[in-house]
């Protein structure tokens, strides 16, 4: 079986810059996978995704070698065996509130007698190389999301659940979760109490001896939670790059124009 990208970076002491997809568009995938992430996440939970969407995007990120993952709608064994059978090499689940349901889905992501994992790899028997069935417990990444005040009370027990390799950090619903949604949700958090929560996820996972995550909005907050200890950063997804592009080259041409600036020749069909 072809090895896990990350875990083979995390065993240099390295930490991976973590992509995300959330445009059901496979050429858009195949667009960002070339682009020097580590991994690139395909987000069937709140992106325009869907299962049949997101065949084709792993397809074709596989070119690159980037490590591929997919975050599932929620906790239910039929879509996470479906993306891992589909090629993912990692599943971040939403929404895990408890030992009990970290328990869940470690089963559902490892083959017997390890997990209750039905055997069926469709997709992946091909695209992961050989062996897969005797590798895949052991290659595989499963990583539970904190980001309740349900999950902060039971972090300990989560963080300590057999099988789980780490926890990714949700600010948006943390931060509602945590205030009691005194606080809007959004990314790269400087509230000193959001702070405290993110350090302390943190500091739980390393002394539960798994991996921690942390979804980010700009380079400058990935690189200061890389800083703080975290394995794995995820910089702003596919939708905000495009948006973020699009809008500067936008403003840019109208300040150009506003302030003098050449006009394009329409009869130039060189950028067509």
């Amino acid at each position: 079986m072809i090895k896990n990208g990350l875990k083979s970076l995390w065993d240099q002491n390295k930490p991976a810059l973590n992509g995300w997809l959330s445009i059901g568009n496979s050429f858009s995938a195949e667009i960002m996978a070339a682009q020097g992430y580590d991994s690139l996440t395909v987000d069937l939970q709140h992106g325009a995704v869907d299962y049949s969407g997101a065949l084709p995007m792993l397809q074709a990120m596989r070119a690159s070698g980037v490590t591929p993952l997919a975050r599932v709608p929620w906790l239910e064994p039929g879509i996470i065996m479906k993306v891992l059978d589909a090629g993912a090499y990692g599943v971040i689940c939403p929404m895990v509130n408890s030992r009990a349901e970290a328990e869940q889905l470690v089963s559902y992501m490892r083959y017997p007698p390890k997990g209750t994992r039905s055997f069926g790899p469709t997709r992946v028997n091909f695209s992961a190389g050989t062996n897969y069935a005797g590798e895949a417990n052991d290659e595989i990444l499963c990583l539970a999301m904190i980001e309740t005040a349900e999950a902060m009370a039971n972090l300990e027990d989560i963080v300590s659940t057999p099988g789980l390799d780490g926890v990714y950090i949700g600010p948006a619903d943390l931060t509602l979760g945590v205030s009691n949604g005194s606080l809007p949700p959004g990314f790269d958090r400087e509230e000193p109490e959001m702070v405290e929560a993110i350090k302390r996820i943190l500091a739980a996972a390393k002394n539960a001896g798994i991996r921690a995550a942390l979804h980010c909005g700009s380079p400058a907050y990935a690189a200061k939670a890389i800083g703080w200890g975290f394995d794995l950063t995820t910089l702003a997804n596919d939708v905000r790059l495009l948006a973020a592009a699009a809008s500067e080259s936008v403003s840019q041409t109208r300040e150009l124009l506003g302030t003098g600036g050449a006009e394009a020749d329409p009869t130039d069909k060189s950028g067509y």
